[in-house]
């Protein structure tokens, strides 16, 4: 007998599949998602591609450029599927982007966009992975949980 407890399907919407193990709530955190989206999560799921990943569902949202770049980087692992009538129409990994420019405060508070000049965020992946990425301005060097702080 099956005792397996499955996620059901969604009509329309996103599936950000192959996160990695625990990092679910990290990504709709940064996303912002709202009570007006019906949203599914399955937190440590058995993977046959990862021993365990995180898979979240959000049923009539489709992400935008920023948002799948705020989730690359949390989660550059994962593969985004978009659902139209119960069907995947488009199904892909996420890329790093070389350049992330108003998403990450810098960590240095002595940078110039943290002096309240209007100037935006700047960054550079210096490496994906382990993820490291260079603030244009400063040269400030942040990765792991001091990006995710910052987002």
């Amino acid at each position: 007998m099956d005792k397996t407890l499955k996620i059901s399907k969604i009509k329309d919407g996103t599936v950000i599949d192959h996160i990695a193990a625990g990092k679910a709530l990290k990504v709709l955190a940064i996303l912002g998602i709202d009570e007006s989206n019906s949203i599914s999560i399955g937190i440590r799921v058995t993977s046959g591609k990862l021993a365990y990943k995180d898979v979240i569902k959000i049923e009539n949202k489709f992400l935008e450029k920023l948002e799948l770049d705020k989730i690359a980087l949390i989660a550059n692992e994962a593969t985004i599927s978009i659902i139209k009538n119960y069907e995947i129409i488009e199904k892909f990994k996420l890329d790093m982007p070389q350049v992330f420019k108003g998403i990450v405060k810098c960590a240095n508070q002595n940078c110039i966009t943290n002096a309240g000049e209007p100037v935006k965020s700047e960054f550079m992946t210096v490496n994906a992975d382990p993820l490291t990425i260079k603030c244009v301005y400063c040269k400030k060097e942040m990765s792991g949980e001091e990006i995710i702080n910052n987002i």
